[in-house]
């Protein structure tokens, strides 16, 4: 049986690079929406380990672990935002956040991704949840009227689900059209901003090849380019891996990469990461407990072609400097707690660790 991945493809741009969300939304780019005010980082954690600037995030992934029961999980990829340090994986960092997790709560369901019993990974306004609350009824005093308007809300809210749902793969405009509050520290630097939407990828990459899902408005030059390439070799078929004289490993990972050509990441938990070389490092042992450390997911080079077309003066800084074809995340095994409160059901807190990232370069072959 073929490892389950999951595909994050861009979504509708940010009204505002710099608004505010939460932390159960994914994104690209943007600034990181911590969980908490003081999550007690030390501001050298956030800064470039060559050259002292501020980071900037690059990807921030709400992943929670339902076979751990860990539902307040999330990952943070920063990277230094000048363009002498950006294409040096020294300048690169990945944080995992967590709270620790009860061992009193009861077990989760689903995999991960934001499918466990914790909260979705699209965040809703407290408001909003109130709103849509149905009332309750006391069974001492059954009132039909109350009844009915419960039901008719409950229609309501389910039938606005359906169109969420409905719209969620159509073209969406360039910008959101609601501006979020925005980020109030103005010198934490910024990539372009975009949401992600997930999608699984079926086995032998037979999904919808440049799938018009997406909902970034792409370059309508390069487009027809790539439908005439495509019409020219129509009827011909080309076995990557069959290639005389062909790097194997290379011609797999653009097989792949050409079957979802929008895909900004790979997110597949404890799975195997999609080499584009043969090149790769010990990802080493968590520091924190010595477990060994996992894939967990990568990130993809057309998320630096998104936000390299959106570097159009709105952002301090572009990915033009990037060269790698594919940047890999590893993180704890046993996802374990990084607080002092060492997993105290009574004492759970918010805790942040380092892990490892490996690039991968783009090559001349």
């Amino acid at each position: 049986m073929a490892e389950e991945v999951h595909l994050g493809l861009p979504g509708p741009w940010a009204a505002d690079y710099r608004e505010k969300a939460d932390h159960y939304t994914t994104k690209i780019g943007g600034v990181p929406d911590w969980p908490t005010v003081d999550m007690g980082i030390k501001p050298e954690t956030l800064q470039c380990s060559l050259c002292g600037t501020k980071l900037c995030l690059v990807a921030q992934v709400h992943a929670p672990v339902a076979k751990l029961n860990i539902e307040e999980r999330i990952i943070y990829v920063l990277v230094c935002s000048t363009p002498q340090c950006g294409p040096k994986p020294q300048s690169w960092k990945v944080l995992r956040v967590q709270k620790c997790h009860n061992v009193m709560q009861t077990e989760g369901g689903g995999d991960e991704l934001g499918q466990s019993n914790g909260p979705p990974s699209t965040s809703v306004p407290e408001e909003q949840n109130d709103k849509n609350k149905i009332p309750e009824i006391d069974d001492d005093d059954f009132d039909l009227d109350a009844l009915a308007e419960a039901l008719e809300q409950a229609a309501t809210l389910a039938s606005n689900s359906k169109k969420k749902n409905k719209s969620k793969h159509a073209n969406a405009p360039v910008k959101c059209p609601v501006l979020k509050e925005q980020a109030c520290d103005p010198s934490i630097p910024f990539l372009p901003c975009f949401y992600i939407y997930y999608d699984k990828e079926l086995f032998g990459g037979k999904g919808t090849v440049g799938s018009s899902s997406s909902e970034l408005v792409l370059d309508k030059e390069i487009m027809d380019t790539a439908n005439d390439e495509e019409e020219k070799w129509e009827g011909e078929k080309y076995e990557y891996d069959k290639a005389i004289g062909a790097d194997r490993t290379y011609l797999k990972f653009k097989k792949r990469l050409d079957a979802y050509p929008q895909q900004c990441f790979r997110y597949s938990y404890g799975g195997k990461p999609l080499m584009a070389t043969t090149k790769l490092q010990d990802p080493g042992t968590c520091k924190l407990c010595g477990s060994p450390r996992q894939y967990e997911l990568q990130l993809m080079s057309p998320l630096s072609y998104f936000l390299h077309e959106a570097g159009d003066g709105s952002s301090n800084y572009a990915p033009s400097s990037w060269t790698w074809l594919t940047v890999i995340i590893y993180t704890c095994s046993k996802s374990c707690c990084p607080s002092s409160c060492g997993g105290n059901p009574h004492s759970c807190c918010w805790g942040v660790a380092e892990e490892e990232i490996l690039i991968q370069e783009d090559e001349v072959r």
